[in-house]
Protein backbone atom coordinates (compact mmCIF):
# COMPACT_ATOMS: atom_id res chain seq x y z
CA UNK A 1 0.00 0.00 0.00
CA UNK A 2 1.38 3.64 -0.86
CA UNK A 3 -0.34 6.58 1.03
CA UNK A 4 -0.72 9.55 -1.16
CA UNK A 5 -2.25 11.32 1.91
CA UNK A 6 -0.13 12.77 4.33
CA UNK A 7 -1.26 12.13 8.39
CA UNK A 8 0.74 14.48 10.35
CA UNK A 9 1.29 12.99 14.08
CA UNK A 10 0.06 15.82 16.54
CA UNK A 11 -1.09 19.33 14.73
CA UNK A 12 -3.34 22.50 15.65
CA UNK A 13 -7.26 21.86 15.45
CA UNK A 14 -8.79 25.47 14.54
CA UNK A 15 -11.53 27.19 14.14
CA UNK A 16 -12.19 30.28 11.56
CA UNK A 17 -14.14 31.17 14.48
CA UNK A 18 -10.70 32.75 16.08
CA UNK A 19 -10.85 35.16 13.11
CA UNK A 20 -13.19 37.42 14.98
CA UNK A 21 -10.73 37.23 18.70
CA UNK A 22 -8.25 38.57 16.15
CA UNK A 23 -9.61 40.65 14.58
CA UNK A 24 -10.83 42.67 17.78
CA UNK A 25 -6.93 42.64 18.85
CA UNK A 26 -5.65 43.90 15.57
CA UNK A 27 -8.61 47.04 15.49
CA UNK A 28 -8.21 48.14 18.83
CA UNK A 29 -4.13 47.36 18.77
CA UNK A 30 -3.86 45.25 22.18
CA UNK A 31 -1.38 42.72 20.24
CA UNK A 32 0.86 42.56 23.13
CA UNK A 33 0.95 41.69 26.65
CA UNK A 34 -2.27 43.71 27.81
CA UNK A 35 -5.88 43.10 26.40
CA UNK A 36 -9.07 41.40 27.74
CA UNK A 37 -8.61 38.51 25.90
CA UNK A 38 -6.11 37.37 28.09
CA UNK A 39 -7.61 37.91 31.48
CA UNK A 40 -10.84 36.33 29.95
CA UNK A 41 -8.39 33.21 28.91
CA UNK A 42 -6.81 33.04 32.38
CA UNK A 43 -10.43 32.97 33.85
CA UNK A 44 -11.56 30.04 31.90
CA UNK A 45 -8.60 28.01 32.08
CA UNK A 46 -8.96 28.59 36.11
CA UNK A 47 -12.69 27.71 36.09
CA UNK A 48 -12.18 24.33 34.15
CA UNK A 49 -9.57 23.18 36.00
CA UNK A 50 -11.19 24.11 39.30
CA UNK A 51 -8.55 26.73 40.83
CA UNK A 52 -9.40 30.46 41.86
CA UNK A 53 -6.25 31.96 39.43
CA UNK A 54 -4.25 30.98 36.83
CA UNK A 55 -1.52 33.19 35.38
CA UNK A 56 -0.58 33.24 31.72
CA UNK A 57 2.91 33.21 30.57
CA UNK A 58 4.60 32.67 26.99
CA UNK A 59 5.46 28.69 27.41
CA UNK A 60 5.36 25.75 29.63
CA UNK A 61 9.26 26.50 29.98
CA UNK A 62 8.46 29.59 31.23
CA UNK A 63 5.81 28.66 33.37
CA UNK A 64 8.18 25.95 34.60
CA UNK A 65 10.53 28.49 35.07
CA UNK A 66 8.62 31.43 37.25
CA UNK A 67 7.27 28.04 39.24
CA UNK A 68 10.94 27.14 40.20
CA UNK A 69 11.83 30.73 41.18
CA UNK A 70 8.83 31.18 43.27
CA UNK A 71 9.53 28.22 45.44
CA UNK A 72 13.08 29.22 46.57
CA UNK A 73 14.87 27.25 44.33
CA UNK A 74 18.21 28.68 44.50
CA UNK A 75 22.01 27.95 43.12
CA UNK A 76 23.15 24.87 44.57
CA UNK A 77 19.92 23.22 45.03
CA UNK A 78 18.93 19.73 43.81
CA UNK A 79 15.63 18.99 42.19
CA UNK A 80 14.32 15.40 41.29
CA UNK A 81 13.34 15.11 37.54
CA UNK A 82 11.87 12.45 35.36
CA UNK A 83 14.46 11.40 32.54
CA UNK A 84 11.56 10.24 30.51
CA UNK A 85 10.26 13.65 29.43
CA UNK A 86 10.71 16.52 26.46
CA UNK A 87 13.90 18.13 27.83
CA UNK A 88 12.36 21.39 28.46
CA UNK A 89 11.54 20.18 31.76
CA UNK A 90 14.06 20.06 33.00
CA UNK A 91 16.13 23.01 31.56
CA UNK A 92 14.62 25.50 34.01
CA UNK A 93 16.28 23.89 36.86
CA UNK A 94 19.59 25.00 35.38
CA UNK A 95 18.41 28.46 34.54
CA UNK A 96 18.28 28.50 38.79
CA UNK A 97 21.57 27.19 38.73
CA UNK A 98 20.74 24.11 40.52
CA UNK A 99 21.03 20.64 39.56
CA UNK A 100 18.87 17.65 38.48
CA UNK A 101 18.75 14.21 39.73
CA UNK A 102 17.28 11.63 37.46
CA UNK A 103 14.96 9.66 37.98
CA UNK A 104 13.68 6.34 36.11
CA UNK A 105 9.88 5.81 34.73
CA UNK A 106 7.02 2.76 35.42
CA UNK A 107 5.12 1.29 32.81
CA UNK A 108 2.50 4.28 32.41
CA UNK A 109 5.86 6.32 31.35
CA UNK A 110 5.34 8.53 34.41
CA UNK A 111 8.13 8.91 37.02
CA UNK A 112 8.70 5.55 39.13
CA UNK A 113 7.53 6.65 43.14
CA UNK A 114 8.58 3.58 44.86
CA UNK A 115 12.26 3.94 43.09
CA UNK A 116 12.01 7.70 43.82
CA UNK A 117 10.77 7.05 47.64
CA UNK A 118 13.94 4.17 47.46
CA UNK A 119 16.56 6.97 46.70
CA UNK A 120 15.13 9.23 49.23
CA UNK A 121 15.35 6.41 52.20
CA UNK A 122 18.71 5.10 51.16
CA UNK A 123 20.72 7.71 49.31
CA UNK A 124 19.79 10.95 50.71
CA UNK A 125 19.77 11.79 55.06
CA UNK A 126 16.75 13.95 56.09
CA UNK A 127 18.05 16.03 58.50
CA UNK A 128 16.03 19.15 60.46
CA UNK A 129 13.70 18.82 57.86
CA UNK A 130 15.70 18.75 54.59
CA UNK A 131 16.79 16.33 52.12
CA UNK A 132 20.80 15.96 51.68
CA UNK A 133 22.19 14.15 49.34
CA UNK A 134 24.63 11.44 50.36
CA UNK A 135 26.57 11.65 47.16
CA UNK A 136 26.63 15.10 46.71
CA UNK A 137 26.16 16.84 49.62
CA UNK A 138 23.22 19.20 47.98
CA UNK A 139 19.81 19.74 49.63
CA UNK A 140 17.08 18.25 47.65
CA UNK A 141 14.61 21.31 47.36
CA UNK A 142 11.86 19.81 45.25
CA UNK A 143 10.57 17.52 42.42
CA UNK A 144 9.16 18.25 39.31
CA UNK A 145 6.92 15.28 38.30
CA UNK A 146 5.67 14.93 34.47
CA UNK A 147 2.24 13.65 33.54
CA UNK A 148 3.49 12.06 30.14
CA UNK A 149 1.20 11.89 27.24
CA UNK A 150 -1.38 13.14 29.29
CA UNK A 151 -1.29 10.09 31.42
CA UNK A 152 -1.74 10.97 35.44
CA UNK A 153 1.02 9.89 37.48
CA UNK A 154 0.56 8.33 40.76
CA UNK A 155 -0.18 11.77 42.84
CA UNK A 156 -1.27 9.79 45.98
CA UNK A 157 2.03 8.14 46.12
CA UNK A 158 4.06 11.46 45.57
CA UNK A 159 1.89 13.56 47.82
CA UNK A 160 2.87 10.84 50.77
CA UNK A 161 6.42 11.31 49.46
CA UNK A 162 6.11 15.33 49.69
CA UNK A 163 4.78 15.57 52.66
CA UNK A 164 7.42 13.11 54.08
CA UNK A 165 10.07 14.60 52.73
CA UNK A 166 9.12 18.46 53.11
CA UNK A 167 9.84 18.77 49.53
CA UNK A 168 7.96 21.12 46.79
CA UNK A 169 6.47 19.55 44.27
CA UNK A 170 5.95 21.26 40.69
CA UNK A 171 3.54 19.59 38.40
CA UNK A 172 4.24 19.47 34.36
CA UNK A 173 1.16 19.21 33.33
CA UNK A 174 1.75 20.48 29.94
CA UNK A 175 0.67 17.44 27.92
CA UNK A 176 -2.51 17.34 30.57
CA UNK A 177 -4.57 19.51 30.63
CA UNK A 178 -8.06 17.57 30.82
CA UNK A 179 -6.68 14.82 32.40
CA UNK A 180 -8.17 14.22 35.91
CA UNK A 181 -8.21 11.32 38.86
CA UNK A 182 -11.66 9.46 39.09
CA UNK A 183 -10.92 7.39 42.25
CA UNK A 184 -9.00 8.01 44.91
CA UNK A 185 -7.95 10.52 47.93
CA UNK A 186 -8.05 13.31 44.31
CA UNK A 187 -11.04 12.20 42.84
CA UNK A 188 -12.54 14.60 40.32
CA UNK A 189 -9.05 16.90 40.38
CA UNK A 190 -7.25 17.74 37.92
CA UNK A 191 -3.32 17.28 36.78
CA UNK A 192 -1.60 20.33 37.52
CA UNK A 193 -3.78 21.25 40.68
CA UNK A 194 -2.36 18.84 43.21
CA UNK A 195 1.53 19.81 44.30
CA UNK A 196 2.13 22.86 45.20
CA UNK A 197 2.34 24.69 41.54
CA UNK A 198 0.94 23.15 38.12
CA UNK A 199 1.96 24.50 34.18
CA UNK A 200 0.16 23.85 31.63
CA UNK A 201 1.55 24.60 27.94
CA UNK A 202 0.01 25.69 24.37
CA UNK A 203 2.19 25.26 21.93
CA UNK A 204 1.19 23.95 18.41
CA UNK A 205 1.25 20.44 19.14
CA UNK A 206 -1.13 20.22 22.51
CA UNK A 207 -4.40 19.35 22.99
CA UNK A 208 -5.29 22.92 22.82
CA UNK A 209 -3.06 25.32 20.96
CA UNK A 210 -2.40 29.52 21.34
CA UNK A 211 0.63 28.92 18.62
CA UNK A 212 2.47 29.24 21.93
CA UNK A 213 1.83 30.20 25.63
CA UNK A 214 1.76 28.46 29.16
CA UNK A 215 -0.34 29.04 32.16
CA UNK A 216 1.23 28.83 35.66
CA UNK A 217 -1.94 27.56 38.30
CA UNK A 218 -1.92 26.67 42.25
CA UNK A 219 -3.85 26.33 44.86
CA UNK A 220 -2.52 28.85 46.71
CA UNK A 221 -2.80 32.02 45.19
CA UNK A 222 0.02 34.07 46.77
CA UNK A 223 2.53 31.88 45.15
CA UNK A 224 0.88 33.51 41.83
CA UNK A 225 1.05 36.49 43.11
CA UNK A 226 4.16 36.44 42.92
CA UNK A 227 4.25 34.58 39.64
CA UNK A 228 2.17 36.80 37.79
CA UNK A 229 4.68 40.13 39.26
CA UNK A 230 7.77 38.39 38.05
CA UNK A 231 6.16 37.19 34.42
CA UNK A 232 5.75 41.10 34.34
CA UNK A 233 9.14 42.40 34.94
CA UNK A 234 8.55 42.39 38.58
CA UNK A 235 7.21 45.89 37.88
CA UNK A 236 5.51 47.90 40.97
CA UNK A 237 5.28 51.45 39.44
CA UNK A 238 4.06 51.26 35.64
CA UNK A 239 4.34 54.94 34.95
CA UNK A 240 7.69 56.02 36.50
CA UNK A 241 9.26 52.00 35.78
CA UNK A 242 10.07 51.20 39.06
CA UNK A 243 11.05 47.09 39.91
CA UNK A 244 11.47 45.53 43.05
CA UNK A 245 13.12 42.79 41.98
CA UNK A 246 14.78 41.04 38.93
CA UNK A 247 11.84 39.68 36.21
CA UNK A 248 10.97 38.34 32.98
CA UNK A 249 9.33 39.37 29.76
CA UNK A 250 7.10 36.42 30.19
CA UNK A 251 3.43 37.62 30.34
CA UNK A 252 0.88 35.59 27.42
CA UNK A 253 0.18 37.88 24.26
CA UNK A 254 -3.46 38.88 23.63
CA UNK A 255 -3.55 37.33 20.35
CA UNK A 256 -2.21 34.39 22.48
CA UNK A 257 -4.95 34.42 24.74
CA UNK A 258 -7.68 35.01 21.41
CA UNK A 259 -6.90 31.54 20.23
CA UNK A 260 -7.00 30.26 23.42
CA UNK A 261 -10.44 31.50 24.67
CA UNK A 262 -12.02 29.87 21.61
CA UNK A 263 -9.59 26.77 21.67
CA UNK A 264 -10.82 26.27 25.72
CA UNK A 265 -14.46 25.81 25.12
CA UNK A 266 -13.79 22.93 22.46
CA UNK A 267 -11.27 20.72 24.77
CA UNK A 268 -13.92 18.58 25.93
CA UNK A 269 -14.61 17.59 22.32
CA UNK A 270 -11.12 17.36 21.53
CA UNK A 271 -10.74 14.63 24.26
CA UNK A 272 -14.04 12.78 22.84
CA UNK A 273 -12.30 12.75 19.41
CA UNK A 274 -8.97 11.36 21.08
CA UNK A 275 -10.82 9.09 23.07
CA UNK A 276 -12.74 7.49 19.73
CA UNK A 277 -9.73 7.50 18.08
CA UNK A 278 -7.93 5.79 20.61
CA UNK A 279 -9.69 3.00 21.51
CA UNK A 280 -9.70 2.19 17.19
CA UNK A 281 -6.22 2.14 17.36
CA UNK A 282 -6.42 0.06 20.34
CA UNK A 283 -8.81 -2.57 18.80
CA UNK A 284 -6.97 -3.07 15.87
CA UNK A 285 -3.32 -3.04 17.69
CA UNK A 286 -4.66 -6.07 20.18
CA UNK A 287 -4.83 -8.16 17.02
CA UNK A 288 -0.93 -7.61 14.92
CA UNK A 289 1.64 -9.78 16.87
CA UNK A 290 4.19 -7.61 18.44
CA UNK A 291 2.49 -4.55 18.81
CA UNK A 292 1.40 -3.08 21.93
CA UNK A 293 -0.69 0.27 22.59
CA UNK A 294 0.32 1.77 26.22
CA UNK A 295 -2.79 1.62 28.28
CA UNK A 296 -3.83 4.91 30.14
CA UNK A 297 -4.48 4.88 33.98
CA UNK A 298 -7.89 3.37 34.66
CA UNK A 299 -8.40 5.06 37.73
CA UNK A 300 -8.25 8.29 35.83
CA UNK A 301 -9.94 10.51 32.73
CA UNK A 302 -6.82 11.41 30.75
CA UNK A 303 -7.05 13.40 27.54
CA UNK A 304 -5.13 10.96 25.50
CA UNK A 305 -2.56 13.18 24.51
CA UNK A 306 -0.21 11.08 22.47
CA UNK A 307 -0.40 7.17 21.64
CA UNK A 308 2.65 4.94 22.59
CA UNK A 309 2.97 1.46 20.96
CA UNK A 310 5.79 -0.39 21.99
CA UNK A 311 7.36 -2.39 19.07
CA UNK A 312 8.85 -6.36 19.72
CA UNK A 313 11.18 -6.88 16.97
CA UNK A 314 11.11 -10.53 17.23
CA UNK A 315 7.34 -10.74 17.53
CA UNK A 316 6.28 -7.84 15.03
CA UNK A 317 9.70 -8.66 12.14
CA UNK A 318 11.04 -5.33 12.22
CA UNK A 319 12.64 -3.09 15.42
CA UNK A 320 11.20 0.47 16.49
CA UNK A 321 13.49 2.55 14.13
CA UNK A 322 12.79 0.41 11.02
CA UNK A 323 8.90 1.03 11.41
CA UNK A 324 9.95 5.07 11.78
CA UNK A 325 11.36 4.92 8.42
CA UNK A 326 8.54 3.01 6.39
CA UNK A 327 5.93 4.87 8.07
CA UNK A 328 7.10 8.66 7.57
CA UNK A 329 8.22 7.06 4.16
CA UNK A 330 4.71 6.31 3.58
CA UNK A 331 3.44 9.86 4.36
CA UNK A 332 2.71 8.69 7.92
CA UNK A 333 3.97 10.87 10.60
CA UNK A 334 5.62 9.36 13.63
CA UNK A 335 8.12 9.95 16.09
CA UNK A 336 9.85 7.97 18.77
CA UNK A 337 10.32 8.83 22.32
CA UNK A 338 12.59 11.59 22.83
CA UNK A 339 16.02 11.15 24.25
CA UNK A 340 16.58 10.29 28.00
CA UNK A 341 17.28 13.37 29.49
CA UNK A 342 20.62 12.11 31.37
CA UNK A 343 22.27 10.81 28.19
CA UNK A 344 22.05 14.53 26.70
CA UNK A 345 25.20 16.43 26.51
CA UNK A 346 24.53 19.22 29.04
CA UNK A 347 23.32 16.41 31.62
CA UNK A 348 25.56 13.84 31.49
CA UNK A 349 27.56 14.57 34.99
CA UNK A 350 24.45 14.86 36.82
CA UNK A 351 23.01 12.12 38.89
CA UNK A 352 20.67 9.37 37.34
CA UNK A 353 19.02 6.59 39.63
CA UNK A 354 18.82 3.15 38.11
CA UNK A 355 17.58 3.92 34.98
CA UNK A 356 15.86 0.53 33.28
CA UNK A 357 12.76 0.73 32.11
CA UNK A 358 12.78 4.71 30.77
CA UNK A 359 15.87 2.85 28.86
CA UNK A 360 13.43 0.13 27.40
CA UNK A 361 10.65 2.23 26.27
CA UNK A 362 13.09 4.76 24.86
CA UNK A 363 14.38 2.38 22.29
CA UNK A 364 11.02 0.25 21.42
CA UNK A 365 7.97 3.06 21.79
CA UNK A 366 6.94 4.86 18.23
CA UNK A 367 3.99 7.03 18.86
CA UNK A 368 1.42 7.14 15.96
CA UNK A 369 -1.03 10.13 14.51
CA UNK A 370 -2.84 11.40 17.23
CA UNK A 371 -4.21 15.30 15.96
CA UNK A 372 -7.86 15.86 17.43
CA UNK A 373 -8.78 16.27 13.94
CA UNK A 374 -7.73 12.91 13.03
CA UNK A 375 -10.86 11.24 11.34
CA UNK A 376 -11.55 7.15 11.69
CA UNK A 377 -10.22 6.99 7.68
CA UNK A 378 -6.70 8.07 9.04
CA UNK A 379 -6.66 5.67 11.57
CA UNK A 380 -8.00 3.06 9.49
CA UNK A 381 -4.72 4.09 7.12
CA UNK A 382 -2.13 3.70 9.88
CA UNK A 383 -3.17 0.85 10.94
CA UNK A 384 -3.76 -0.96 7.56
CA UNK A 385 0.34 0.52 7.41
CA UNK A 386 0.84 -1.25 10.16
CA UNK A 387 -0.55 -4.28 9.04
CA UNK A 388 1.16 -4.25 5.81
CA UNK A 389 4.74 -3.54 6.57
CA UNK A 390 4.37 -6.84 9.37
CA UNK A 391 3.36 -8.74 6.06
CA UNK A 392 6.31 -7.44 4.29
CA UNK A 393 2.98 -5.59 1.75
CA UNK A 394 5.30 -2.14 2.38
Amino acid sequence: MNNNKFIPLSVPNLSLKILENIKETIETGWVSTGGRFIKEFEEKVAKYVGVEKAVSCQSGTAGLHLALRVMGIKPGDEVIVPTLAFIATVNPVKYMGAEPVFMDCDDTLCMDMDKLEEFLENECHFIDGKVINKKTKRQIKAVIVVHVFGNPANMEKLMKIKEKYNLKLIEDACEALGSYYKEGKYKGKFCGTIGDIGVYSFNANKIITTGGGGMVVSQNKELLNKVEHLSLQAKVDPLYFVHDEVGYNYRMTNIQAAFGVEQIDRLEEFIETKIRNYNLYKKEIENIEGLTLLPFREDTRPNYWFYSVVVDKEKYGIDRDELLKKLNGNNIQTRPLWRLIHKQKSYKENEAYKIEKAEFYERNVINLPCSSNLTEEDVEIVIKALKDIKDGEM
